[in-house]
């Protein structure tokens, strides 16, 4: 780990290599529902957009516990919400925010798990990615704001008339896999003002959409005030659009090179959520620190 430090604030900025070890793939502990431990309440929902016409998703909203009416609550937002909101999955993302809001490690933080976009009139029996929604691709991997205005517009108003959420970007996150983590890059980078914190799994910085020239563009743009989380494996994708543990390593250099409050897990893991599900509770804390 090495410390850099501004008239503004010291910027922690590490890059940690993890070897071949079970303990990167092996939920335990903070992944899991553990007893005496208050457990949020899941809703799901359905959103017809407008910013993305005529599609239609599915949506989730955790609420914790602890989340009291009266003190606006901190907000993570997560692509591919069905893959976080899973149980039964590789993330289980909401037994980790009961566990860690139950000690006081991240914020009472209420979770919004979003789906990508269906442009069939009728949406599939069961969340996931089959059949693939049609427009998860131009959705995610798009170099725009777009969504960024999709959930600033549609999604954080709706989940706002329901409950309390804090307008301070430092306490607003978001989240996502593969394209989702790209998505979750793109969406900070257009609208810092909204969204201070990223994590990115298996992030797709490589050319689907124009995606590999984000590692330039940070390095010729004045800093913008993210925290930054990626997590990535040697043996993720190496396909047309590029070498996918390469673009996240070059991520990575170029968050260095901006001086940006920044931390890369690179595993050996492949394109999957095995190692980024593992990692989740500490990952969390790193990003909610302070």
């Amino acid at each position: 780990m090495c410390k850099r430090f501004s008239l503004i604030a010291c910027l922690v900025i590490t890059t940690t290599v993890l070897r071949a070890d079970d303990s990167q793939s092996v939920l335990r502990g903070d992944s899991l529902v553990q007893p005496n431990v208050p457990q949020g309440k899941i809703t799901e929902h359905v959103w017809k957009s407008k910013v993305f016409a005529d599609t239609l998703r599915r949506y989730s909203i955790y609420v914790p516990a602890q989340y009291d009416a009266a003190r606006p609550a901190a907000v993570m937002v997560f692509q591919d919400g069905h893959a976080y909101v899973d149980p039964a999955g590789q993330f289980r993302a909401t037994a980790v925010m009961d566990n860690l809001i139950h000690r006081g490690e991240i914020p009472v933080t209420i979770g919004i798990f979003v789906d990508p976009g269906h442009t069939s009139k009728t949406l599939p029996e069961e969340r996931g990615w089959r059949p693939r929604p049609a427009n998860r691709s131009f959705e995610y991997d798009t170099l725009s704001d777009q969504y960024a205005r999709f959930l600033i517009e549609e999604v954080l108003p709706e989940v706002g008339k329901s409950y309390r959420l804090t307008k301070n970007a430092s306490q607003r996150a978001i989240c996502g896999i593969s394209s989702g983590g790209i998505c979750a890059w793109t969406v900070a980078w257009e609208r810092p003002d909204v969204f201070g914190k990223v994590m990115s799994h298996v992030g797709s910085f490589v050319n689907i959409r124009g995606g590999h020239h984000y590692a330039a563009l940070i390095r010729k743009t004045d800093r913008k005030p993210i925290r930054v989380f990626l997590q990535d494996g040697s043996e993720d994708l190496d396909n047309s659009h590029g070498n996918w543990p390469l673009a996240n390593q070059q991520m990575a250099k170029s968050l260095a090179f901006k001086d940006y409050d920044y931390k890369f897990v690179y595993g050996v893991g492949g394109h999957n959520g095995i190692h980024g599900g593992a990692i989740l509770p500490d990952s969390l804390r790193w990003l909610w620190r302070n």
